[in-house]
């Protein structure tokens, strides 16, 4: 199928989006913006659960339960991600890359279970990994399912209000390239976010060492 003109540029920002974050999170070297290769190593468990202030937000063993102001881990398998039902707790509580990187590989399989799939996932079908090479490859593996996605998608998916189904946003009441659109808002800032956090990490590690 013929990829939309109007889709092409979104479909370009997403793939690069996703090179980058993926790069940042697997090295052995990422674009540092000015066309010269920056050295990074590899996500470790260790960076991946670090929580850089009291009471964050984070992935957790079903065992332990939720963590400070959460109600619930949303997920399934022995790990599960802090959540609580709306209202959510204000001020908003701080969130760990585990968490971010969680979210991404969470919210883009479920967007292309409930676009192309079987409409029927929630968030407590998807595992929650409990380590940095096993939500990398999460992330990969749904950042590739919503790509399918979109090159399923014509002009009228495009248009039509619903054509994703995603239960846990505004999905069912927004026509398909508005989603998309948002889908790439998602990945930009919780890509940054990440990547600020491993530039913490790095600096908390050298002053430490």
């Amino acid at each position: 199928m013929t990829v939309p003109p109007r889709l092409l540029p979104l479909l370009e920002q997403f793939d690069f989006a996703r090179e980058r974050l993926t790069r940042r999170l697997t090295g052995p070297v990422v674009d540092s913006g000015d066309g010269t290769d920056t050295p990074v190593a590899p996500l470790t468990d260790a960076e991946y659960l670090w929580e850089p202030v009291p009471d964050c937000w984070s992935v957790r063993r079903r065992a332990d339960g939720p963590g400070p102001r959460a109600t619930s881990l949303a997920g399934a398998g022995e790990w599960g991600r802090d959540a609580a039902a709306y209202p959510h707790p204000r001020p908003p509580p701080f969130t760990t890359l585990a968490w971010r990187l969680s979210h991404l590989g969470e919210m883009l399989t479920l967007r292309a279970e409930h676009t192309t799939g079987g409409h029927r996932l929630t968030r407590d079908d998807v595992p929650v990994p409990g380590g940095a090479a096993a939500a990398v490859a999460a992330f990969d593996a749904g950042a590739a399912a919503w790509r399918t996605a979109l090159l399923g998608a014509d002009d009228a998916a495009l248009d039509t209000v619903g054509y994703c189904g995603y239960p846990h946003g505004s999905d069912p009441e927004e026509p398909f390239i508005g989603v998309v659109w948002w889908v790439n808002q998602e990945l930009l800032h919780h890509g940054a976010e990440i990547a600020l956090l491993r530039d913490l990490y790095r600096a908390r590690s050298q002053a430490v060492g």
